[in-house]
């Protein structure tokens, strides 16, 4: 068994709409307005805030991730928000810097502030590009640099993360030479570690080393944060190598494919779940991995979650562990192959995660879990856009 049943629903029969989807992303934006407050930032879900003080303040589930979304939407000219941008990352990072929203009673990696998703380098990255100062850089620049012996070498805490923050500065900079340097450096120590069968082994909440695939914590995600930084014949091992670890990897039934959280489990792991998300499992596989993944098992990978339908609402609407973020599989099927259809699957998908939000009641406020997300993903499919947002564009 490749995914369980009830983890899904049927999907919706409304037809995809242009008009009603820009109003739809209207409605969250008014919504993140409304519930706005200059001290305490946006109300915190309860899995989105669990073991942490709030306010959140993190680019993953917090307030940055939300002001990051907004600013893309306001500049692709689909919501204009009511909030000051510069005024509302600058108090987040004030915020974040008197109480960090770690999660308490949690064995973290040793440069927990220099996260890309938990951390401070999110919140740098945001509000350097709303506002540039040289302030900001430096002290971003410096978290990069002190993030990369982290041992956690996955995106959310580790020297991937922060190398995909030193990758957009490189770019915003124009190739500064610090930015040039301090990119080079996290991909030396990225490359290095990895080791003679194409993995990375990483240590996370004290957990004994353990090779995963997926997007955040896993394989696929530091390979997409390193493949631009190495030369051609280290790109094509790197490419080659993954893929050859992905085909071994696969579980096949009947055409369609799944992958476990981690290389050496089964597909259901230790809590009963068969996770299909783009956190862990085909989605986010075929997410990420879509440039150099075998065509017809990336196509497999696809397949599944249109067959079994969006998630349910237990996992909502959102990009990291809900329907939008499944949608993005179909996105990058439609760039691999041309084929229109699975645009309007990815379409289908965004209609059914606004909807999901309307029956949900608008109110949570993150980008990975939250109405934004699903928003940003909405606005990619209005636009035939398949780059996920952050780990491969900031617009």
């Amino acid at each position: 068994m490749l995914y369980k049943p009830e983890a899904f629903e049927p999907l919706t029969q409304t037809p995809w709409d242009p008009a009603r989807v820009r109003d739809a992303i209207r409605r969250i934006v008014t919504d993140v307005d409304t519930s706005f407050d200059t001290d305490e930032l946006w109300p915190a879900d309860e899995w989105d805030r669990w073991k942490a003080p709030t306010p959140l303040k993190g680019l993953y589930v917090g307030a940055v991730g939300v002001i990051h979304a907004l600013d893309v939407l306001r500049k692709r000219g689909l919501a204009e928000t009511r909030i000051d941008l510069v005024a509302a990352a600058t108090r987040t990072l004030a915020a974040f810097r008197n109480e960090p929203d770690f999660l308490h009673a949690e064995d973290l990696p040793a440069t927990p502030e220099s996260a890309l998703f938990e951390g401070e380098t999110g919140i740098l990255t945001v509000a350097w590009r709303l506002s540039p100062s040289r302030d900001l850089e430096l002290s971003l620049l410096e978290h990069v640099r002190r993030n990369v012996d982290n041992e956690a070498d996955e995106l959310m805490w580790g020297c991937p993360g922060t190398l995909i923050a030193a990758s957009t500065m490189l770019d915003w900079t124009g190739g500064g030479a610090e930015w040039l340097d301090a990119s080079r450096e996290s991909a030396e120590a990225l490359w290095s570690r990895r080791d003679a069968d194409g993995l990375w082994m990483s240590r996370l909440f004290g957990v004994a080393r353990a090779t995963r695939l997926g997007p955040v914590h896993g394989l696929v995600g530091n390979v997409l944060a390193l493949h631009r930084h190495l030369g051609e014949a280290r790109r094509a091992e790197l490419f080659a190598d993954t893929a050859a670890i992905l085909e071994r990897t696969a579980v096949l039934e009947d055409g369609l494919a799944n992958w476990p959280m981690r290389i050496d489990r089964p597909l259901e792991s230790d809590d009963g779940e068969i996770r299909l998300q783009w956190c862990a499992g085909a989605p986010g596989i075929v997410a990420s991995a879509a440039a150099y993944l075998d065509e017809s098992l990336l196509l497999a990978g696809a397949e599944l979650p249109w067959r079994t339908g969006p998630p349910g609402m237990v996992k909502g609407p959102g990009i990291c562990h809900g329907t939008a973020g499944n949608g993005y599989a179909f996105l990058k099927a439609f760039e691999r192959t041309g084929d229109e259809e699975w645009l309007a699957r990815a379409r289908r998908f965004a209609v059914h995660a606004l909807e999901q939000i309307e029956r949900r009641g608008h109110g949570r406020y993150s980008l990975w879990t939250g109405d934004v997300g699903a928003a940003l993903y909405a606005a990619d499919c209005l636009e035939a856009r398949t780059a996920y947002p952050v780990l491969e564009t900031w617009d």
